[in-house]
């Protein structure tokens, strides 16, 4: 996404390296890293500082974010919403087919074109990538851990409270009633894609620390 807020804190330096530890044991060429977790857990800011650390290694990558991926635009998706209730949200919200695409496209060193939502003007560019030289895919969103060609997943636990606050801080979106509905809804879900991840980070949301 552009112009998305990344602040990088030493929660995160410290969870991507205990990522890479982790991944000493298993890491081979074309390998996909996939990031979970709720709203506002850090998952976009886990995967730049693991794709950081992964650079310093010799170790290329790049980061797909699912919210590029949504069926329906940013500026049509919560008069959708209202229109298809509220059990309409959850990952089938995501456009799994152009995903599955550029995963393709990864593991043949193809050119690639996806979607590129920009955070401004809430309009769905073009970007188009080489994965040619490209050693591993982080890819990360709210029901990242759903896919089957992750060999290796992350998930970022916070608590339904913390999530409403950490979306309030980002200020990506008003926080109404339906929004709260909405982040409910999602929480839900992520929840139950949580089992099987490789890994859980536990970020507190106020202090510079975080649990395995």
């Amino acid at each position: 996404m552009l112009n998305d807020k990344i602040t990088v804190t030493k929660k995160h330096l410290d969870a991507a390296e205990v990522i890479i530890q982790e991944l000493t044991k298993v890491l081979q060429p074309k390998f996909i890293i996939a990031i979970g977790g709720e709203v506002g857990s850090g998952k976009s800011t886990l995967a730049y500082a693991l794709a950081q650390k992964l650079k310093k290694k010799g170790i290329i990558s790049k980061i797909i974010d699912l919210d590029d991926f949504y069926k329906i635009p940013p500026k049509e998706r919560k008069a959708w919403r209202r229109a298809n209730s509220i059990e309409s949200v959850g990952s089938e919200e995501y456009d799994w087919h152009k995903i599955n695409h550029v995963i393709d496209d990864f593991y043949k060193d193809r050119e690639s074109t996806m979607p590129c939502v920009d955070l401004i003007t809430d309009e769905v560019d073009t970007l188009t990538t080489f994965f040619e030289g490209i050693d591993v895919l982080i890819i990360n969103g709210l029901y990242a851990t759903k896919l089957n060609q992750a060999n290796f997943k992350v998930f970022i636990e916070l608590t339904y409270d913390e999530t409403r606050e950490a979306q309030a801080y980002s200020g990506k979106e008003e926080m109404t009633e339906f929004r709260r509905q909405i982040l409910e809804r999602e929480h839900q879900m992520v929840q139950a894609l949580k089992h099987g991840s490789n890994l859980f980070f536990d970020f507190d949301a106020t202090l510079d620390k975080y649990h395995l």
